[in-house]
C-alpha cells in the first residue's frame, strides 16, 4: 500500500485537530485482556508501546522472520464503543497503513514493512492522541509527544 508522506501528514493533523473520524467497519470487540500479539498475530513481538494518558496504550510490534511492523491501540477498560485509531509509518519508503474508527476494546492492525528502518507510530483514543517519531532507530532518539483535544 502506497502512501504518500504529505497525505499522512494531512490525516495525522486532522485527526489531532479534529479528533473524530467516522467508523466505515463494525467495532472491533475483545476481552479486557486484549493483547498486541492477540491483534497482530503470535509472531509479532512487542518493541516499543506508549500510554495514552490513562486509557489505554498503542503498541509497536515487530515480526522479524517477515520484517513488518505492526500497530495496536488497546483500551485500558474496553466498553462503549469511542473514537480511536492506530497508524504506523515509515518515512523512508513513504509506506503506511492507519485504522481509524469507533471500537469497544481496540484500533488495528496496522502493517507496514520497516525492516532496517525507522518509524513513526501512534494512535487516539476518544480525546487522547499520542505520536511517536524516529523509533526505533537505533541509537537515534525517538520523540513523543501526547495532547489532549
Amino acid at each position: 500500500m502506497g502512501f504518500h508522506r504529505s497525505a499522512l501528514s494531512v490525516v495525522a493533523f486532522a485527526a489531532l485537530s479534529v479528533g473524530t473520524t467516522a467508523a466505515l467497519a463494525a467495532p472491533a470487540s475483545a476481552a479486557p485482556n486484549t493483547t498486541p500479539q492477540k491483534v497482530c498475530g503470535s509472531a509479532y513481538k512487542t518493541v516499543n508501546s506508549a500510554a495514552v494518558g490513562s486509557l489505554g496504550t498503542v503498541y509497536l510490534t515487530y515480526n522479524a522472520s517477515n520484517g513488518e511492523n505492526c500497530v495496536a491501540t488497546i483500551r485500558k477498560n474496553p466498553g462503549t464503543a469511542l473514537d480511536m485509531s492506530t497508524w504506523v509509518y515509515v518515512p523512508d519508503t513513504d509506506e503506511g497503513d492507519e485504522d481509524y474508527g469507533t471500537y469497544t476494546s481496540y484500533a488495528g492492525p496496522a502493517y507496514v514493512y520497516g525492516k532496517g528502518h525507522c518509524v513513526d507510530w501512534g494512535g487516539h483514543i476518544n480525546n487522547v492522541y499520542v505520536q511517536v517519531t524516529g523509533s526505533n532507530c537505533a541509537a537515534l532518539k525517538e520523540h513523543r509527544v501526547t495532547s489532549t483535544r
